[in-house]
């Protein structure tokens, strides 16, 4: 597995697909290779009976993945011994062909369309979109975790794709213990989990709170790996009202999941990825659940049982809601659970993935053979 930073996971939905689907594939009986970026942190060479591969990558935002995997790759192909390679992230797509050097068959999880993030300039942009062609160009096999992705991929290069989606961690008894050293009460406050970007809308999350008349405060977990004016932005808004809490990155788990599981809503602005890690860890936790306003995030919690909004004024009017009838909040938080139980589960996630691989290493016939997309017709989208 290549492309992430790796295990323990730590940082985002890459990472926690990794360290899912990686040890349920060990419990099963395969043998799971995991690259992994260096810390100055330990580092271990095994976790959860994954091995662990430590490489180092340049720390900067445009060099970072594509350094990291660049060097991934190459070891890859100096030592050899796998059968299958799995490479997260798009952007990772012209180092597929290195992979095939060793004659491995390699899926491409494409993520969301990054391109449409602002962090990236036009040639950031440009890169991206050259990226996916690149990928169905040369992939064995792709993988999308949203059917708005898959489409996509249809509809952008006419490429068919593995629906394979994240697994939601479903929490029984999470407890309340860890709450006291944030100073909060369980059900007594509203939840922002997200990375500080513009299509996260953590600023249009404080936003609305701030123009509502909640009495619970609202707690932000979050920060930027690179900091910059949105992030300015954000702390200027939550500066402006003591009913605003900006935690920072909360790398405890068993705390974050107590969080989720007692909010009084969880306030999701994710607006460019497929299905979000966060909101199925929400779901999972029981967290009434108000989502910014598109497919990906309506295609994830496939009820009516999430608010929706798409600026301020709408998700104050669904924060005082949640506080008038918490009893009703609370219905839809356990409504949502249970679609989550239904709809997302590890063990069924690492069968397709487990179905996959099988079906590649089986294979081992490259789509390299197979009619493609022109370059040219790719670089000028």
């Amino acid at each position: 597995m290549i492309g992430t930073r790796g295990v323990p996971a730590r940082y985002g939905g890459f990472e926690t697909a990794v360290e899912e689907i990686g040890r349920r594939l060990v419990a099963r009986g395969h043998q799971v290779t995991v690259y992994c970026r260096s810390s100055d942190a330990d580092r271990p060479s095994e976790h959860l009976g994954m091995r662990l591969v430590h490489l180092p990558a340049a720390r900067r935002k445009t060099l970072e993945t594509l350094s990291h995997t660049a060097l991934s790759a190459a070891h890859v192909v100096a030592k050899g011994g796998h059968d299958v390679a799995i490479v997260f992230n798009a952007a990772n797509a012209p180092f597929v062909p290195a992979l095939h050097l060793r004659r491995l068959p390699v899926a491409v999880h494409v993520d969301g369309l990054e391109w449409k993030r602002a962090k990236w300039s036009g040639a950031g942009k440009r890169f991206y979109r050259i990226a996916e062609g690149l990928a169905v160009r040369w992939a064995d096999a792709l993988i999308a975790d949203a059917q708005g992705i898959a489409d996509y991929y249809i509809d952008e290069f006419g490429a068919a794709t593995d629906l394979i989606a994240y697994g939601a961690p479903i929490l029984d008894e999470p407890g309340s213990d860890r709450l006291a050293a944030l100073n909060v009460e369980p059900g007594e406050y509203h939840l922002v989990v997200a990375r500080f970007e513009p299509e996260n809308h953590v600023d249009l999350a404080i936003e609305g709170y701030l123009r509502s008349a909640a009495t619970a405060p609202l707690i932000v977990v979050g920060s930027a790996p690179y900091a910059g004016d949105y992030t300015r932005r954000i702390v200027r808004l939550a500066s402006a009202d003591r009913r605003v809490r900006l935690v920072g990155g909360i790398w405890d788990q068993a705390q974050l999941d107590q969080l989720y599981a007692h909010a009084r809503t969880y306030i999701h602005g994710h607006s460019v990825g497929g299905t979000n890690p966060s909101l199925l860890r929400a779901m999972g936790a029981g967290a009434p659940v108000l989502a910014y306003d598109v497919s990906f995030n309506r295609e994830v919690t496939g009820t009516d049982d999430a608010g929706f909004w798409s600026d301020p004024t709408a998700l104050a009017r669904l924060v005082e809601q949640a506080e008038a009838d918490v009893e009703l909040s609370k219905l839809l938080g356990r409504r949502l659970r249970v679609s989550a139980q239904e709809r997302y589960n590890w063990e069924g996630v690492t069968d397709a993935y487990e179905k996959m691989g099988s079906r590649l290493a089986g294979s081992h016939i490259s789509r390299r053979g197979r009619p493609r997309p022109s370059l040219l017709r790719i670089a000028r989208r």
